[in-house]
């Protein structure tokens, strides 16, 4: 009896370490991120003024990869155990293009739907499918909307502030004011794309890029057309909007 017992401690044991082996091998390291170099004058400006300041401020046209830029950079520094940062942060506000109604499931299920972005880009930037899922796993990055942010202090992380231009006032508010010691904040959005359009609803976009022209620690950056990296149809189409709206004013 003793000796069925030990054997069935042993298999155990072999079970868990061969299980302990497979999480080891497909754990995300450093040396899995892929090496991005900054595309356009705006793109260099970011990568230069990350390593200066603690507030980012990345406004400007679809398609220049604000986003993309943004959490690469991020990832870096969270996966370099000689790093201050523990974890990567991504915050966006639950509204959609259009009015589709209430979202079934729990918060998990419901906010789902807001993270593919983020899913493409971790699988573009390890070249692996189950990207997002293994970061979330090893803590090294996590996602919430606007409607959680309150009444948490968030240290040692880097908080993206994604599509920021669907952001009211409060919301914006809500989220600088939560950034706590050792932290870092990028802002990414576009105010001409916001889905913000009722009066008790507006973006808050504007007023904060006013207000933080009077901080010290905030770096801002404006893409332009020059740096969409996007496709050249996007490029195009925007130069075309652009042009229709000098002519009939949006």
């Amino acid at each position: 009896m003793a000796r069925k017992a030990a054997v069935q401690i042993l298999q155990e044991t072999s079970q868990q370490t061969n299980v302990s082996q497979i999480n080891n091998r497909l754990k995300i390291r450093l040396e899995d991120l892929k090496d991005v170099e900054p595309l356009t004058d705006n793109q260099r400006k970011f990568f230069e003024a990350y390593e200066q300041k603690p507030v980012l401020l990345l406004h400007g046209v679809a398609g220049t990869g604000k986003t993309y830029i943004a959490l690469y950079r991020a990832l870096k520094d969270v996966l370099d155990k000689s790093v201050v940062y523990k974890k990567v942060i991504v915050v966006r506000s639950a509204v959609p293009s259009r009015e589709i109604g209430h979202l079934p499931g729990d918060e998990k299920e419901k906010t789902e739907v807001y993270t593919q972005p983020y899913i493409s880009i971790c699988e573009d930037l390890l070249k692996r499918k189950d990207a997002y899922d293994r970061l979330n796993e090893q803590s090294c990055l996590s996602f919430m909307i606007t409607s959680f942010v309150r009444g948490i202090t968030l240290d040692d992380c880097i908080i993206i502030v994604d599509e920021c231009q669907n952001m009211t006032d409060m919301e914006l508010n809500s989220i600088i004011t939560r950034v706590g010691d050792r932290s870092k904040i990028i802002f990414c959005g576009d105010f001409r794309q916001t889905d913000l359009y009722k009066k008790t609803d507006m973006s808050g976009l504007k007023k904060f890029m006013v207000i933080a022209e009077n901080m010290p620690s905030v770096e801002t950056i404006e893409f332009d057309v020059d740096d969409i990296v996007r496709s050249d149809i996007v490029k195009e189409y925007i130069l075309a909007r652009m042009a229709y709206e000098d002519k009939y004013g949006g």
